[in-house]
């Protein structure tokens, strides 16, 4: 897409706040917004290459859906274009989103609509009414309709309008013969049918973006009547994994392009950015302004009001202008000015991603806040070294630092100790770290990638957050550093996707055939494939009860 479409939203952002009141001068300025908004929108075709050829009823077993991860439930369509509309005369309009889909049959999917998702709501005002949602699924055709349904936008912005704004045209749309939604002219496949209500069935599991499976779970189903497709129609899919995967880079991207427009949206955020490395939901860290004490704190709560922010799971804050994408710079920063007594809040039985396995039940879980503003408040330890005389704490093997006052502590495994981590705060060798990781690996410390990975998929901050002390006081619990983080696997946790040993070997050893010109191999940030003969549960135990 080139510098094109970050361009005109930054001065579509510029524009909000620069041009009223309009003089000559400044409509001159932006004189390119015009042309460029005249090109933004829809388009009416007669007809498309998507009506090449139709099949109804359809055979979705001819198309080549991917089964990706050892202990997938069955091959998943991953790059869907789902849209629907709100039913019923008081709609809100379209909504195109990206939701995966098991295919059970030839003519039935899942529809894996998470919480706080746009297609979900519909479902659920038509549900209301006991009535199916018609749903029409597009496959493949301009790449910006990608980036459109995977965008965060707010609830009633129209994401086909972003993708029209990233192709720099305007986005063909064709009727439909049978008389369903208008289908993309130049898709490649287009699916339609309808969800109807109140109907179930178990879906998963499925090895993704977080690095872990999602277990099986009963969500709602996608009855397919008709597909129409491309003549030599291409099958678009992505692979879906640890992070970073493709839909790393998408969601950089979108963070980029985005990034603009959330101070008119939230005017006392200047920055944010949510940590790729994570699975995007687990950590964000924002930039805001402080204007009256504790003005940071209402920004964070702005923040985890905002449609998908407020999924969030732990939210950095500050007040200093700095390169959030530099996460052990931006922790470092934060940590040298949290005052834990005040500065650390920690929310229970709140909303959580669905794909979040850390809380006690399905999007339910817990989330922590931690400002970090003003000037520093302590010098930070950079280098770990016991105090003399004084040894590793008991089932402590090693401690490395991450940044400037972070520890990381290989500790005892969680079924061995598990509250090895309100012990090890207390520990003198400790003193004097403002934050300490409990991790199974202390080389997570040396690579930030792992690092985020490993730590912030691993704890819920109601249940694996701890202090050297805690004190209620007023109803706000106040802490006493270090703080420890129980970043352990838990035995209710799904299990890390892992390719088989027998495919990594097969990839291992085809690598230059695949990529003859050269290509690196991405690290991978979990343990060894698995071994073909000795699978690993999905899950070991249930999450135990609050």
């Amino acid at each position: 897409f080139g510098r094109r479409p970050v361009d005109f939203v930054r001065q579509v952002a510029r524009a909000a706040t620069e041009l009223l009141p309009p003089t000559p001068a400044k409509l001159w300025e932006f004189r390119g917004l015009v042309g460029a908004g005249l090109r933004v929108g829809l388009r009416r075709d007669s007809s498309g290459p998507i009506l090449d050829a139709v099949q109804s009823p359809p055979d979705l077993t001819q198309l080549p859906v991917l089964t990706l991860s050892p202990d997938d439930g069955g091959p998943f369509v991953t790059l869907p274009l789902v849209y629907t509309e709100h039913p019923g005369p008081d709609g809100h309009g379209h909504n195109l989103g990206m939701y995966r889909m098991q295919v059970f049959d030839r003519q039935t999917t899942g529809m894996h609509w998470q919480i706080g998702k746009g297609g979900g709501f519909h479902h659920a005002s038509a549900e209301r009414n006991n009535r199916p949602l018609p749903v029409t699924v597009f496959l493949g055709g301009p790449p910006a309709m990608i980036l459109g349904a995977i965008a965060p936008l707010p609830e009633n912005l129209p994401e086909l309008l972003l993708s029209s704004l990233l192709m720099g045209e305007r986005l063909g749309r064709t009727p439909d013969p049978a008389g369903g939604y208008p289908l993309l002219s130049q898709a490649e496949f287009a699916l339609a049918g309808e969800v109807p209500p109140r109907l179930r069935r178990s879906e998963g599991p499925f090895g993704d973006h977080y690095g872990y499976y999602s277990m099986a779970h009963e969500f709602p189903v996608f009855n397919v009547r008709r597909m129409y497709h491309r003549r030599d129609a291409i099958y678009p899919a992505t692979v879906v994994a640890q992070p970073r995967q493709e839909d790393y880079f998408i969601g950089e991207y979108l963070q980029e392009l985005l990034s603009p427009l959330f101070p008119l949206v939230m005017p006392s955020v200047r920055d944010i950015w949510s940590y790729g490395e994570t699975g995007f939901h687990s950590l964000a860290a924002a930039v805001v302004q402080e204007r009256y004490s504790r003005e940071a704190l209402g920004s964070a709560f702005r923040i985890l009001g905002e449609g998908q922010l407020a999924l969030t799971k732990f939210l950095l804050i500050t007040d200093t202008p700095r390169n959030l994408k530099d996460f052990p710079g931006t922790l470092e920063h934060i940590l040298a000015r949290a005052d834990f007594s005040t500065d650390l809040f920690i929310f229970d039985q709140t909303a959580m991603d669905t794909l979040d396995y850390t809380g006690s039940a399905m999007n339910r879980g817990s989330k922590g806040v931690l400002l970090g503003t003003g000037p520093a408040k302590r010098r930070l330890p950079r280098i770990f070294a016991l105090p003399e005389g004084a040894g590793l704490p008991v089932g402590v093997t090693a401690a490395d630092a991450f940044c400037d006052g972070c520890l990381v502590v290989s500790g005892p495994a969680f079924e061995d100790e598990p509250g090895a981590v309100a012990r090890l705060v207390s520990a003198p060798a400790f003193a004097g770290w403002p934050l300490i990781v409990v991790a199974d690996d202390v080389s997570i410390a040396r690579d930030p990638q792992r690092f985020l990975w490993a730590t912030f998929t691993r704890f819920a901050p109601g249940a694996d957050i701890h202090a050297a002390r805690t004190i209620a006081r007023r109803h706000h619990l106040s802490y006493e550093p270090p703080i420890g983080i129980d970043a352990r696997m838990k035995p209710w946790y799904p299990k890390e996707v892992r390719p088989l040993k027998s495919t990594a070997e097969v990839v291992d050893a085809r690598w230059k055939a695949f990529f003859p010109q050269g290509m690196a191999q991405n690290p991978r940030p979990c343990g060894p494939p698995e071994d073909d003969n000795a699978r690993i549960p999905l899950q070991r135990s249930v999450a135990p009860k609050e």
